[in-house]
């Protein structure tokens, strides 16, 4: 760490780049195509076009946002770093043989701004992330119950019990709880893009309707993921003092992760697009496994979320917290919006990324 801030960058930039071209000339037998995502693409974008150059390839760029919108969350539009991000992105981008991108808003932006034309090519869930069996479910809740409380059972059984399930031991039939709390998931990598204070806020004012009277469930909030801000979260959630909220931020094993989207009642989305032009990954994941979703406003999220079809756009905490009042009363036996949202998302079967790839990426590839 020698020298400005700037110079800093720039020198870790090209170091990145020299061990980069490097690694792909020596170490990857020529290929037809390289593909690549950004962002990240500084300083992987040019090392990429230089090794196409050399091995007479094709240059396949997979836009899923800016780079420079992300490093403008540290630093400002106007930092220094952040236009040549852009210059760099504008520039290089138009080097590339194909471009392939996440929305619809994107793909006009990139011929609008960057003179860059592009196929749209929507982020779809893997096929292992489908709606859980309600044995598997039991069996995730159970692992879970070591290490998390909301997941234990709220009384002593003599069978084998979770907060939201328990086993008939005479036939082995798995049944949920009479009286279980509602299970809301929302995952995040901890950073500036989303403001978790406002769940936080929504899940404050969901104690209040039930301190007032409304027949709504206990809440059991799980938020899954690391990242930068994830102990500035923790230290705001051990200040609430919930009576009937219970709130834990688990990092799970990889397998247990679409088990978990595939077994809850609702997730919650407050990603917001630093480019205004991508879509969360983790509502497609969601969607995946037919799990509704209130999702929070930003202007492309229409293309993925239909509100009042497959889940809810909400643009404040205040308006979540009416949304999970609504969703939720009467929760489980009234087969009300939630219901009908996961009825939806059933019916319109999903192309998987296989599927997707095959129809839109391999015809533009001859």
């Amino acid at each position: 760490a020698v020298g400005p801030k700037l110079f800093q960058y720039v020198i870790k930039a090209i170091v990145q780049a020299i061990q980069l071209l490097y690694t792909m000339l020596k170490k990857i037998d020529r290929p037809s195509y390289v593909l690549l995502q950004n962002p990240p693409g500084l300083p992987s974008i040019a090392v990429a076009w230089v090794a196409c150059l050399f091995w007479r390839s094709k240059l396949i760029i997979d836009w899923h946002n800016y780079g420079y919108t992300i490093m403008s969350l540290s630093h400002g539009r106007n930092h220094p770093l952040v236009q040549i991000a852009k210059w760099y992105e504008k520039l290089f981008g138009r080097l590339s043989d194909y471009n392939l991108c996440v929305t619809n808003a994107m793909k006009e932006d990139l011929w609008v701004n960057c003179n860059i034309k592009a196929v749209t090519l929507y982020d779809k869930p893997a096929s292992y992330f489908k709606e859980t069996p309600l044995e598997l479910q039991h069996r995730l809740y159970m692992k879970l119950a070591k290490d998390y409380e909301p997941f234990k059972p709220r009384y002593v059984s003599d069978t084998e019990t979770t907060a939201f399930t328990e086993m008939d031991e005479k036939n082995g039939h798995v049944i949920k709880t009479r009286g279980r709390p509602a299970l809301l998931i929302s995952s995040t990598s901890w950073t500036e893009d989303e403001d978790f204070s406002v769940l936080l806020k929504a899940l404050e004012d969901y104690e209040r309707y039930i301190d007032e009277g409304v027949e709504l469930p206990s809440l059991v909030c799980v938020i899954t993921g690391k990242g930068p801000l994830k102990d500035y979260y923790n230290g705001l959630i051990n200040t609430l003092r919930f009576k009937h909220i219970q709130i834990c931020t688990p990092w799970l094993e990889a397998e247990d992760y679409p088990l978990l989207l595939g077994s809850a009642d609702l997730g919650v989305c407050l990603h917001k697009s630093s480019s205004g032009l991508d879509l969360p990954m983790k509502v497609v994941d969601m969607f995946g496994c037919c799990l509704p979703v209130c999702a929070i406003y930003f202007e492309c999220l229409h293309e993925l979320v239909k509100h009042n079809e497959n889940g809810l756009i909400f643009r404040d905490s205040n308006e979540l917290a009416q949304q999970l009042k609504m969703l939720f009363l009467g929760f489980p036996t009234l087969e009300g919006k939630l219901h009908n949202f996961r009825k939806n998302l059933r019916a319109s079967r999903q192309l998987r990324w296989d599927e997707s790839w095959d129809q839109t990426v391999l015809p533009l590839l001859g």
